[in-house]
């Protein structure tokens, strides 16, 4: 007998839809629910949280939630662009606005909310936006793209309101290189998170960023020329010339659907449900923004996943009810850490304060405890948030010791640690406690933080947990009685930045050695290329001499990139992609003469494929001969610097981005490191070089360079983070050359930078503080390994050249032809390589160094 799955329709394609779609596909295995979800945008859910980030040159697509094992899973229909316009509650059927009528067992109301639009006259002018959707945000970029055209001058804009979602706007037209301007009705910013005290701290914080501020100000109508916003009146003081204007006054839930069709809303709005999330109509359930539960609507991200997560769990026949919602936010604004968690304002009665505030610094703290002093109740944290992690947990336990160590800054006074009890919160975005970190190891077998994450969805969503669950897992690990190795493999029991270290201070200079001090056996496909790369940071010698050949993985062996048919990709160094008509003639004749097939690579190179074993040399020696170098396509280091061709040609360009890529190329060529590293240089915010996709992305400003650390691709692509803003270039270079080295030294072993970033002690922060501020006293040794590495560094394929007994490992067999022989059969690569087959001839075929007989 055919099963024909229930059909559940979800109305609504944003974050929390997406995050039901994901609870209910993981838990029915059985295949009981057929999924439709019907996304009014043109596109499928998405990041709301960073929409921020596309000011900064982010991709649209990179906010995409969800991959193809959810929206390819047969059960699950997405229909991008298509809204629901009416519900028939009797007939249980959903009428879509491409007409089609879709039947239902079960729906869910996920339409979140729509921008709220202040009642002053002028909002309607072009130049007035909200700040929604992916569309408001692209829109408000080309706006300003368009006035920048059109305007010989700086742009000015302001933001109505001064909440989270104000200044996330402050920011985007910060990056837009707008002037900003914030007006907010109540006396302080943020008023719903930090109370007065955090809110002069955060002003004063804004204000030095370069943003005006303006609290306690009523806008009180918007003028235009020629239908354009010209400038901001208030209810007192002088109006205010704008360009552009960004209205983020609040949400209103999207509610209209249910109202039409008889369901129960709220006073305020929202669709009233229970604490299952089931509306007026058992039918019918509503989650997010648009559900009004407990008697008012959350426009936050938390509570919305724990309504998806309650709903999945009662459509396959569950009881889970909603467990209150967590109102704790942690975020960056402006580059400004705020957090605010608990009864923040003390509206308990007996609520006691201690609260650190040091204006010089920029650092406002307060905790809320109980009249005894002991249990905590809230927290306001302003300018460092670094206590956030370890206290949030906390909430309504009591502090082991003094509640003032919480707030005293590093290095000042530590904190006791606590015991989490496994009911206590440790990702709120996600609600997983630390019973649930803690069951990932002992009762799923989870022995790291990526396979922790995948078990439990800790750290998933905004990762500000990270480092807490860390060290729920490392703990667990230790208490179950494994052991939390780092070693590399059975032949060292070293860690890869512990080996580097005693390689460094032992000045070993072979594997030998460094297996008869530290280790056992022949070594195998592990620690051989990890010794090799150690030994190529610290000495910067040839790869390929004194015995260092049989350690490489294939590509380092034969300096060139194995291909899938076996033969080898040969890619020039071409630094900052700029190169001379000369140079594109050698690269070109090569490819001809050698048949190659060429192409321009995403890192402005050009790469050449089909070359056999035997031919790499000729090639090298005609682009060494041409002013060529390695381009090290094939090694764990430096790839490429990506550049757009900033201030030298662009008008819209600060800096010569094109100068500094090629500076840095230049410096950082051959830098052997854990796994391979990518720069990218910017010469403005429209970020056209995607520096920030990259391990070091650089970003120009009128006073400098804006520096980002940890981007990079890979399985799970990261976006870099900022690291230090408007760095002259001698200062940006000794960051570089510090962030670099360090993560040489200490990342493990094929550990991109955003992972290492991730897993270091302290995150980012700790980062910033060994780079910028000398926290381990180890800057000036970093700096001189930089200073060895540039002074010492060789081409390795000059060097090769010059090296018969490195040259011999290219000749494939004794009688190797010295030149292109008809009587062999060579692989056709898109039409380049040479036009024999194998089916055109027989006998030997030689292919990337190997014979093969082929019969015809």
């Amino acid at each position: 007998m055919t099963h024909h799955p229930e059909q559940l329709v979800v109305v609504g394609g944003g974050m929390v839809a997406r995050r039901l779609v994901d609870a209910l596909r993981e838990r029915d295995t059985d295949g009981r629910w057929a999924i439709t979800l019907l996304c009014e945008e043109p596109r499928a859910p998405y990041d709301r949280v960073a929409l921020t980030s596309y000011f900064s040159g982010r991709d649209p697509d990179d906010l995409s939630l969800g991959g193809a094992e959810i929206w390819d899973d047969p059960l699950v229909t997405i229909r991008r662009g298509v809204a629901a316009t009416r519900v028939d509650r009797e007939m249980r059927e959903v009428t879509c606005s491409d007409g089609r009528v879709l039947p239902f067992d079960e729906l869910v109301l996920a339409t979140g909310s729509s921008a709220a639009v202040p009642p002053v006259p002028g909002t309607d002018l072009q130049g007035c936006f909200v700040y929604r959707t992916i569309d408001d945000v692209a829109a408000l970029r080309q706006w300003v793209e368009a006035l920048r055209e059109r305007h010989d001058r700086p742009l000015r804009g302001a933001v109505v309101g001064g909440g989270l979602l104000g200044l996330e706007a402050a920011g985007a037209l910060q990056a837009l290189e707008v002037a900003s301007h914030v007006v907010e009705f109540a006396p302080r910013l943020m008023p719903i998170q930090v109370d007065d005290g955090g809110g002069e701290a955060l002003r004063r914080l804004i204000t030095g960023l370069g943003v005006d501020v303006r609290t306690g100000t009523a806008t009180s109508r918007i003028s235009g020329e020629r239908g354009r916003v010209h400038r901001m009146h208030f209810a007192d003081g002088p109006a205010l010339p704008v360009d552009v204007v960004v209205l983020a006054t609040g949400v209103r839930p999207r509610d209209e659907l249910a109202r039409a069709c008889g369901l129960e809303t709220g006073e305020r709005g929202g669709v009233v449900v229970d604490d299952a999330c089931r509306t007026s109509d058992p039918a019918i359930s509503a989650i997010g923004e648009v559900a009004c539960i407990e008697g008012r609507v959350w426009g936050i991200v938390a509570p919305g996943y724990a309504m998806a997560e309650v709903t999945a769990d009662r459509l396959l026949g569950g009881a889970a009810t909603f467990p209150g919602a967590d109102t704790a936010t942690k975020l960056k604004l402006l580059g400004v850490d705020v957090a605010s968690f608990g009864d923040a304002f003390g509206t308990e009665p007996g609520s006691l304060d201690v609260v650190v505030s040091d204006p010089v610094a920029g650092v406002y703290k307060k905790l809320v405890l109980s009249d005894d002093a002991r249990t905590l109740r809230g927290g306001i944290l302003v300018g460092d948030a670094s206590a956030y992690a370890g206290l949030r947990p906390m909430l309504g336990r009591e502090l082991p010791g003094d509640p003032v160590s919480y707030l005293l800054p590093e290095g000042v006074g530590a904190a006791p640690s606590a015991e989490l009890p496994d009911d206590a919160t440790v990702c709120s975005c996600n609600n997983v406690s630390a019973g649930s970190v803690r069951g990932a190891v002992t009762e799923h077998a989870c022995t790291d933080l990526p396979a922790v994450k995948a078990c439990t969805r800790a750290g998933t969503s905004c990762g500000s947990c990270l480092p807490l669950v860390k060290r729920l897992m490392t703990t667990e690990l230790e208490r179950s009685g494994v052991e939390v190795s780092d070693a590399l493999c059975e032949h060292i029991d070293l860690s890869r930045a512990q080996l580097f270290d005693v390689v460094r201070v032992g000045q070993l200079r072979s594997f030998t050695e460094v297996v008869e001090r530290h280790g056992r056996g022949q070594g195998c496909d592990i620690c051989k290329p990890v010794v090799a790369s150690v030994l190529a940071s610290l000495w910067n010698e040839h790869p390929l001499t004194q015995g260092r050949a049989g350690l490489q993985d294939t590509n380092d062996r034969y300096l060139a990139n194995m291909q899938k048919d076996g033969s080898y990709s040969v890619v020039p160094r071409i630094p900052g992609g700029e190169i001379t008509p000369e140079g594109l003639i050698v690269i070109g004749e090569i490819a001809r003469d050698f048949g190659l097939y060429t192409k321009i690579t995403g890192g402005q190179r050009i790469d050449l494929f089909g070359a056999r074993l035997d031919q790499l040399p000729d090639i090298w020696r005609r682009l060494v001969d041409a002013g060529f170098e390695s381009g090290h396509a094939y090694g764990k280091s430096l790839r490429t610097v990506k550049s757009c061709v900033g201030s030298t040609w662009c008008r819209y360009g600060v800096q010569d981005s094109v100068g500094l890529a090629i500076a840095l190329e230049e410096r950082y060529r051959g830098l052997r490191s854990p796994h391979k590293i990518k720069l990218g240089v910017s010469g403005c915010a429209r970020e056209c070089a995607e520096a920030r996709g990259k391990d070091v992305g650089v970003i120009a400003t009128d006073h400098g360079w804006n520096l980002y650390v940890g981007g990079n691709g890979g399985f799970t692509p990261r976006h870099a983070q900022l690291l230090a803003e408007d760095l002259p270039t001698d200062e940006l270079v000794r960051a570089i050359d510090r962030y670099l080295m360090y993560y040489v030294r200490t990342a493990d072993r094929l550990q991109r930078t955003a992972a290492w970033q991730e897993d270091h002690e302290g995150g980012l922060d700790a980062i910033r503080a060994v780079v910028l501020e000398d926290s381990l006293g180890i800057a000036a040794d970093l700096d001189a390994a930089m200073a060895q590495h540039v002074d010492t560094y060789v081409d390795e394929w000059a060097a090769a050249l010059e090296d018969p007994q490195t040259l011999a490992r290219f000749t494939t067999f004794v009688n190797a032809p010295d030149a292109l022989d008809d009587t062999l059969a060579y692989v056709a690569e898109r039409g380049q390589a040479r036009p024999a087959t194998p089916a055109e001839r027989s006998g030997p075929v030689l292919v990337a160094g190997t014979t093969l007989e082929v019969r015809s």
